[in-house]
């Protein structure tokens, strides 16, 4: 059974936030430990998103906020490891926050797996005009889910099933993966996916 990795984001993710749920809920999904949430650094969530990956090939990856731009830094740095599908969920401007600065420029290189971006209007953390930039430059689907704040539990987030069929979305889409798909990530073409809105 593919495992679900949950990657948190600055400050964690405990309850009611949705990927604290999650985790709760989904017997083949685990909260990753980042160690200390509150002061991240780059070096030490991206070894620790590294370790996982490498323990539960073939995993899917969700991350949120800072977890969705660690998970952003691994797929532009290493193409090729063993992931099979990623969804990121709100992704942060690290320039945002004096505590997130570390985690640098977000990247711009097309990732080989398929990837989905969920981003909301009203995100304070991006403006859905640069999350609409970096889907496309990842050759990711972009989700529009309307005035949605940072996803998060602030913005009402906790029990969250479209979350979830996201995920199934990128397994169905990923059930028979060749070396195509790894090449291409989530397009088989270079063309832009048509922005997905959200009920």
């Amino acid at each position: 059974m593919t495992k679900t990795l949950i990657v948190p984001g600055l400050d964690g993710s405990p309850a009611p936030h949705w990927q604290d749920w999650w985790a709760r809920t989904d017997p083949n999904a685990m909260m990753l430990d980042m160690g200390d949430t509150s002061r991240p650094v780059r070096e030490v969530w991206e070894a620790a998103l590294a370790v996982h990956i490498f323990t539960y090939p073939n995993s899917i990856l969700v991350g949120h906020s800072l977890g969705a731009v660690t998970i952003a830094h691994l797929l532009a740095r290493w193409p090729g490891l063993p992931v099979r599908a990623a969804l990121l969920v709100a992704p942060a401007d690290p320039a945002t926050s004096e505590r997130t600065r570390g985690f640098g420029t977000l990247p711009r290189e097309h990732f080989d797996v398929p990837t989905t971006v969920v981003a909301s209007r009203n995100d304070p953390w991006m403006a859905f005009d640069h999350s609409r930039q970096l889907a496309d430059s990842w050759g990711a689907e972009l989700h529009d889910i309307g005035h949605a704040g940072h996803v998060n539990a602030a913005s009402g987030f906790g029990p969250w099933t479209i979350g979830k069929a996201l995920r199934d979305d990128l397994l169905a889409r990923t059930a028979r993966p060749g070396v195509l798909r790894r090449l291409l990530g989530a397009r088989a073409s270079p063309m832009a996916q048509p922005t997905r809105r959200l009920a």
